[in-house]
């Protein structure tokens, strides 16, 4: 384990232990978020009205801004957690002080004291998998004088007894109106020991004397220049973007980039934390507000910006695989997820081939690479299909109908062209997402889309073992079918090797580097073919699959008892492979992360799809084969002499 591995993981471990301690309030627009689930085979006509009846099978809330926020601190773990607000003298407003109480907020400055006031509530019916036009409630509400001032008073008294507050305002008009804020900055000039960081849709302008939380088009907006306007969510852009309205305000801004992560800046630093690889659908509804209560939770206790940023960054990647609610994250997930996530890196230019750049005259990408450094490579890992083999080739085209099939079973010829299409783009969209993971991991996620699109009864759902079975028997008559062409001589090695993987391996192991394979197909179905293709021998036994319990990540094993065993440094180990799960490994490490990006059908030269999931994944150098095998030796600290002493062709 690395120094800079160990830090990183008393960072997250520090947050974790500090918010518990942690006292904040949320001022500002409660709302609920309401989801009516529509029986679709029901077609009754109105008696009264000759009108179309909707039926709801199913009706849930969640609490929804300022509400989730709240909601969000208290699954934080954070000690108080102060409401102040304004409900409505309706079922809606009944059913949020409900939701309020079982959380355990402390709520005595919710008030419902306006009599025309209409709790504000977004209602979302669904059809299948389709939201219909939304119903909103409160969007005519307008405060009163005398209840700003009764919410005033209750800010300030609790304002003394929290670390933070949270000033969310999301409805315009709704309860932090301009009347509102002026009464806001008193109070924050009142309690300088207290933290305000305000989530403002329309009033950012008016807050900044709080620490902002912005998305890009409200810090566009708030920023008000030409060059703002015309920029985009280009990185350069961005950071432009944060340093001006941190130095223009004096406070902490974090602007929120979607899946591109967090831009943190206050005083001149500013920290930039990636967006985190998120596998299966998503649901970013809600996740503004677990940044901003994350915000709170962390700067109220003293943890600093970039902590702050890489904690409430986690925290959103967790409550967007919540689907159809607002969810929130837990410290148990929190720490699951851990201090060194599946950051996505560089996804410009992995969007962007026209912004590589290649050491010296060949195809050998630098991505994040230290040329100026020397290498001392010790042990090299190598992912075994797509980077050494192609005996595999076109393990996608059987997975993709066999997820199909799961997915919709009795309806697979039958269902609606539209809802085929959105099936076909999820499966694709997972697969491309779960390359290099164990085929099991990826059955566990079949099992979740079977589940729910609901095509399937669940007493027919499959469990991962029988799943994989389905996978196996069709991959398997592909691969079987090469293995004999082997046999017979139809086929030789060559015809199921990479470009120069053989002679990559020689030259690597009379250096005097130690290799290990390390596959997420079954152990020993790697160990056949392996031998079958000649690979077996230079490895001298170290070859790891799956071996049908899911919670052992082979790749993650290895790697791990590599650095242990040997007490080596991350430079001292190089990871080569196609897909990300090794190349995101290999990062965390503090390795060398040579991404493979093979055309598996030629055998040789770039595919630019595993191009782009490789550098988001981490890659310090993508290659398509190794065809500049001199080169990269040289590159990877080795003397040219030793590949060309093993024969290899160019």
């Amino acid at each position: 384990m690395t120094q800079d591995a160990s830090r990183s993981r008393d960072w997250l471990a520090d947050c974790l232990v500090r918010i518990r301690a942690s006292r904040v309030a949320v001022f500002g627009d409660f709302c609920l978020d309401a989801y009516w689930t529509i029986d679709p085979p029901r077609q009754d006509v109105s008696i009264e009205t000759g009108r179309p009846v909707r039926h709801v099978t199913e009706q849930r809330y969640s609490l929804g801004g300022a509400g989730n926020v709240v909601a969000n601190l208290l699954a934080l773990g954070v000690a108080r957690v102060h409401a102040i607000g304004l409900v409505g003298q309706d079922l809606f407003g009944a059913q949020m002080i409900q939701m309020l109480d079982r959380l355990g907020a402390e709520r005595t400055a919710v008030r419902a004291d306006q009599n025309d006031w209409q709790t504000m509530v977004y209602a979302k019916p669904y059809l299948g998998e389709q939201e219909l036009d939304r119903i909103d409630f409160g969007g005519t509400n307008r405060i009163e004088s005398r209840t700003i001032a009764r919410l005033m008073s209750d800010l300030d008294r609790v304002a003394g007894e929290v670390d933070a507050v949270v000033i969310n305002q999301q409805i315009n008009p709704g309860v932090v109106t301009v009347e509102c804020v002026a009464a806001v900055k008193q109070i924050i000039r009142r309690h300088s020991q207290c933290t305000f960081i305000a989530d403002a849709r329309h009033h950012a302008a008016l807050l900044e004397e709080c620490a902002l939380k912005l998305n890009v088009s409200e810090a566009t907006r708030l920023l008000g220049s030409d060059e703002a306007k015309s920029g985009g969510n280009a990185l350069s852009d961005v950071r432009s973007i944060v340093q001006q309205l941190s130095d223009r305000t004096g406070r902490a801004v974090f602007v929120t980039r979607g899946h591109d992560g967090i831009l943190a800046a206050v005083r001149g630093e500013i920290v930039d934390v990636p967006g985190i690889q998120v596998v299966g659908q998503v649901d970013a509804v809600g996740a503004g507000d677990t940044v901003v209560a994350a915000l709170a939770a962390t700067l109220g206790s003293g943890c600093s910006i970039g902590d702050a940023a890489r904690f409430a960054n986690i925290a959103a990647s967790i409550t967007v695989r919540k689907i159809r609610t607002t969810g929130t994250a837990t410290p148990e997930e929190i720490a699951r997820v851990g201090p060194e996530p599946d950051y996505v890196h560089r996804p410009e230019l992995a969007l962007d081939s026209r912004k590589a750049s290649y050491h010296e005259a060949t195809q050998i990408e630098i991505v994040d690479f230290p040329l100026h450094n020397r290498l001392t490579i010790r042990h090299a890992v190598f992912d075994h299909d797509g980077t050494l083999s192609t005996l595999r080739q076109g393990w996608e085209q059987v997975m993709q109908p066999m997820m199909m099939r799961a997915i919709l079973g009795r309806c697979f010829t039958t269902v609606d062209r539209a809802v085929y299409e959105r099936v076909l783009d999820e499966v694709d969209r997972f697969i491309d997402q779960t390359t290099g993971v164990q085929t099991l991991s990826q059955m566990i996620g079949l099992i979740e889309l079977v589940r729910r699109w609901g095509f399937v009864p669940a007493e027919e759902v499959l469990d991962m073992h029988g799943y994989k079975r389905v996978y196996n028997e069709a991959l398997l008559v592909m691969v079987h079918d090469r293995l004999r062409k082997l046999r017979t001589g139809e086929l030789s090695m060559d015809d199921f090797h990479l470009k120069n993987a053989l002679p990559l391996l020689m030259s690597l192991r009379e250096a005097g580097v130690r290799l290990y394979l390390a596959s997420g197909t079954d152990e020993a179905d790697v160990r056949t073919e392996a031998q079958a293709l000649g690979f077996a021998k230079m490895f001298e036994g170290r070859i790891y699959g799956a071996t049908g319990d899911v919670t052992i990540d082979p790749k993650k094993r290895v790697i791990q008892r590599i650095l242990h065993e040997n007490n080596l440094s991350g430079p001292e180990l190089a990871v080569f492979g196609d897909g990300p799960v090794e190349i995101r490994l290999a990062r965390q490490a503090g390795g060398v992360a040579v991404g493979v990006a093979s055309d598996e059908v030629q055998r040789w030269g770039l595919n630019a799809v595993k191009r782009t999931r490789l550098i988001r994944a981490g890659a310090s150098i993508v290659v398509p084969d190794y065809s500049q095998l001199p080169e990269l030796m040289r590159l990877l600290g080795f003397g040219a002499g030793l590949a060309t002493r093993t024969g290899v062709t160019t």
